[in-house]
């Protein structure tokens, strides 16, 4: 089934309990535009909201790129002065938050490029399984663009300060290898083999409990806040809502009679 975003360059789709997002500006090797911002936020809310997807895959039209940036052709319209700027950033933040805030599993399946802006939202995924032909790197030094707190924290509580720092500092891209050494991603697989690898990790996830897929997700994303951010009650919260659900009974009546569960998320 398909999800109408309003744009061709952003496209979303269902397939069995997979949220399925293509960044389609392949021209521009996917160079991440307003309007495809804006895309992802119309299918983030249609996945978010349809229990029937368990898992979110975001991906790039095409084997060059997942993401290969900003499109800098639009900076002079939307990005040419700090109000702009402030403007631009205040819409797709909220739209990269909706996204690390979601509280179902997220992947991104990266092939090609997975440069800028792109890497930064690969970053916002939960899980980052890539190809052998993958490239990474922030060319933030080469452009004389900022990157705020949040986003440098996200990147050095998954590969360290260290590593961010050669990230930054030498704005050169990364190999798959060199990414997988640095902890930046999960998998690296043969180009040919990864959407199937990814397939079939979408079914090993959309199995599990959904409650507790949410509260692991949910627990994540306060463990990874600075301390007086931090809520543990909500934490406590969902971690009750799983030992209160119709699931939990499943899962232990399907372990003793050995066979597999069926969850409803319920």
């Amino acid at each position: 089934m398909t999800i109408i975003t309003h744009t061709e360059k952003l496209l979303a789709h269902k397939d069995g309990p997979a949220g399925w997002v293509t960044f389609n500006n392949p021209a521009k090797r996917n160079a991440m535009s307003y309007e495809m911002w804006l895309g992802l936020d119309i299918a983030l809310d249609a996945f978010i909201a349809d229990p029937a997807i368990r898992v979110i895959v975001l991906k790039g039209a095409g084997d060059k790129a997942f993401v290969s940036g900003a499109d800098i052709s639009e900076f002079k319209e939307k990005r040419a002065n700090p109000q702009m700027v402030a403007e631009f950033n205040k819409v797709s933040g909220a739209i990269a938050a909706k996204l690390l805030e979601c509280t179902k599993p997220t992947i991104a399946m990266i092939r090609g490029y997975c440069m800028g802006g792109g890497l930064g939202t690969a970053l916002t995924c939960d899980l980052r399984l890539c190809s052998d032909d993958a490239r990474f790197g922030i060319p933030a030094g080469k452009l004389g663009v900022g990157y705020k707190y949040g986003a440098l924290k996200r990147l050095v509580d998954i590969v360290g300060s260290a590593n961010a720092a050669e990230i930054f500092y030498t704005a050169r891209q990364f190999d798959a290898q060199e990414a997988k050494d640095m902890g930046l991603v999960n998998r690296v697989l043969p180009a040919d083999k990864l959407e199937a690898y990814v397939a079939d990790y979408v079914k090993t996830i959309g199995v599990n409990a959904p409650l507790t897929m949410k509260a692991v997700k949910v627990c994540l994303n306060e463990i990874a806040k600075d301390d007086h951010q931090r809520d543990i009650a909500l934490c406590d919260r969902v971690v009750d809502d799983c030992f209160a659900s119709a699931d939990y009974t499943e899962g232990r009546t399907a372990f003793m009679e050995k066979r597999k569960p069926v969850f409803t998320g319920r």
